[in-house]
């Protein structure tokens, strides 16, 4: 009888404030390797792998007469922290590795989605306000995206709906490119 043997993964949530540790910025043309996972899995752990990806999100703006200028600027990264990653080298296979860029190439997606919903807002004197709103808007929506694609994956176990997963991550990217950095 052949043992099926299971590729789980989790994903860790951060934002830029949470870390000062080091960080590799989401690219088009870098895939993650295994040498870029160098935090430590706990014993014990049920899962394979782990990505800590999230969003660095800073802004700045002047105000006249209580409305917003033109100066106004943002920035929006898709960060991947190299120490709150890990892998268990006993487990792991190309596939996995795949499905962790997938987490990664998620957040990239909404990182672009919220430079877009940041291009497009008509902003009233509560710039703030409305920023930080949008944010955790497009934060709650990347981290139900990354929950959602473990849960039909089952953390990569399921090829065909990992392969589709895999599939429909890469087209987003390529249809938002006009809000890649």
């Amino acid at each position: 009888m052949r043992r099926l043997l299971l590729y789980l993964c989790c994903i860790v949530f951060l934002t830029a404030a949470d870390t000062a540790e080091e960080r590799i910025a989401w690219n088009d043309s870098y895939k993650l390797t295994w040498a870029d996972f160098k935090g430590t899995p706990r014993s014990g752990n049920v899962y394979v792998a782990s990505t800590s990806s999230g969003l660095s999100f800073s802004y700045g703006f002047k105000t006249i007469n209580g409305q917003p200028t033109s100066d106004f600027t943002y920035e929006v990264t898709a960060y991947f922290y190299p120490q709150n990653s890990w892998y268990d080298p006993t487990r792991v296979s190309p596939r996995v590795l795949q499905h962790e860029q997938t987490h990664f190439d998620i957040t990239e997606l909404h990182a672009r989605l919220l430079r877009m919903r940041i291009a497009e807002f008509n902003f009233t004197t509560n710039v703030k306000e409305e920023l930080d709103a949008l944010y955790d808007q497009v934060e709650r929506e990347r981290r139900a995206m990354q929950s959602q694609y473990d849960l039909e994956s089952d953390h990569s176990v399921i090829r065909d709906r990992e392969a589709a997963w895999v599939a429909r991550v890469q087209e987003m990217l390529k249809q938002s490119e006009a809000w890649s950095q």
